[in-house]
């Protein structure tokens, strides 16, 4: 299983923003939106093995399970939409028990570090950073749990929890990427098991 678990610190927490305007009216969607596609989608397929948590605010998390997904199209505007009905479900996720509020979609009532230690528990912690180890001199963990922030930096704390989490912390390559880039470049890092087979 891999997993990516995507900071949104401007993210909606509502479901009262406008499909029409995910990239200034709905605090940068369209960034975790696409990050959900570069996660998923294959050309003429879908990977099975993901799972994308979208914490939104250090308030709510939202996650998209490939094993069971459904309705998932890759454009920013339909995802954002999976993620507004998300949240339109918002009172009936008590605790952290999550809702489902589509095939393969669920919420809870958790912020980052709930999110964090859960996913953490079946995985390796991967902070992509562009301050980390170059990724070539890493061998590829079996199931990997990401973490990436939205158009923004991590902040101090989430930056000192993740210090203590993390058990590694890797750049992929020379340049900083989008987030959504950097997914894809994660893939194929652990497609080709550290870039030695094509």
């Amino acid at each position: 299983m891999r997993q990516f678990i995507v900071l949104g610190h401007e993210a909606p927490t509502t479901d009262d923003f406008a499909l029409d305007d995910i990239a200034g009216g709905a605090g940068r969607l369209d960034v975790l939106c696409r990050c959900v596609t570069s996660a998923f989608f294959l050309s003429h397929d879908i990977r099975e093995a993901v799972r994308v948590h979208l914490v939104l605010r250090d308030e709510f998390t939202v996650t998209f399970d490939g094993s069971r997904l459904r309705r998932l199209n890759p454009d920013e505007r339909s995802t954002a939409a999976l993620v507004r009905n998300a949240l339109a479900e918002r009172e009936e996720a008590i605790g952290h028990q999550p809702v489902e509020t589509s095939p393969g979609v669920s919420l809870t009532r958790r912020g980052f570090e709930p999110t964090l230690d859960d996913a953490a528990r079946n995985g390796t912690v991967v902070q992509l950073h562009e301050d980390g180890d170059p990724v070539v001199d890493v061998e590829p963990p079996e199931d990997p749990v990401f973490v990436l922030s939205d158009h923004r930096d991590f902040a101090e704390r989430e930056a000192d929890l993740l210090a203590e989490t993390a058990d590694e912390r890797v750049r992929l390559g020379p340049e900083a990427l989008h987030a959504d880039h950097a997914i894809t470049v994660a893939h194929n890092y652990l497609d080709t098991h550290g870039f030695e087979r094509y």
